[in-house]
């Protein structure tokens, strides 16, 4: 299969109905079976453990069974994605941009850190299914009644991903479920300020009174996301004083 063709085959997969066979076996399996079951593999021994081979075992079926429903590994993760990521979450009544997106951003750090091979599988251009753009379309939907355009809106969804991907990335670095990555390389620039401090007295300074308590220290996460939300803020006032 070319690489068109396998678009093609992950579009009918995850966004419309694929045909069954006019003859052969009653099929016994449905799509959304064979993706949790890649997801249960991924979840317990990352990406690379996936095959269609483990996946046919652990629903009891031969690899070759597997086929008649998924033509090949490439369209199994993206079904996996779609699955991992389920339905965009409601939004929250009554409130504005900022909370909405605020909101949004947390849910999705949530699945990367429930899911950190998904940051592996969600790389490069692909075929998005309808869960992953239903989360596109409620971070595009909450910046409705701001005078962003399209392409802004399209752009701050982009960055708030990036930033969940990021600090997901980093947790799932740290090793085992319960490590702080923060403070684990916190330990090592602590060590590294103590024998060369004097060649970088700005870094040596900054991190002295990170360290401080109520420094500020661990707060990647919250930090980089009430930025990002400070920026659009100031973008949107811009547009609004520029408009007016």
């Amino acid at each position: 299969m070319n690489g068109k063709e396998q678009h093609a085959e992950t579009v009918r997969l995850l966004w419309g109905s694929r045909p069954g066979p006019a003859r052969g076996p009653r099929r016994t399996l449905d799509l959304g079976r064979i993706a949790q079951a890649g997801i249960e593999i991924a979840d317990a021994e990352g990406l690379d453990a996936v095959s269609m081979q483990r996946v046919a075992a652990l629903l009891g079926v031969t690899k070759m069974a597997l086929y008649r429903y998924v033509p090949g590994k490439a369209e199994l993760i993206s079904l996996m994605v779609d699955a991992s990521l389920g339905p965009a979450p409601a939004p929250v009544e009554g409130e504005g941009w900022r909370a909405q997106l605020d909101d949004w951003a947390r849910r999705l750090f949530a699945v990367f850190r429930l899911h950190p091979w998904a940051l592996d599988a969600t790389v490069g251009p692909r075929v998005m299914g309808p869960m992953e753009l239903s989360w596109m379309e409620r971070a595009v939907a909450a910046l409705d009644g701001t005078p962003l355009g399209g392409a802004q809106r399209m752009d701050a969804a982009v960055l708030l991903v990036n930033h969940a991907r990021g600090i997901a990335a980093q947790t799932r670095a740290a090793g085992p479920e319960g490590a702080e990555p923060e403070k684990e390389l916190g330990a090592v620039l602590a060590q590294l300020m103590q024998e060369h401090g004097e060649r970088f007295p700005a870094l040596a300074a900054a991190f002295a009174s990170a360290s401080e308590p109520g420094g500020g220290r661990d707060q990647a996460w919250e930090f980089g996301l009430e930025r990002i939300l400070d920026g659009l803020a100031v973008l949107i006032d811009d547009v609004l004083v520029d408009e007016g």
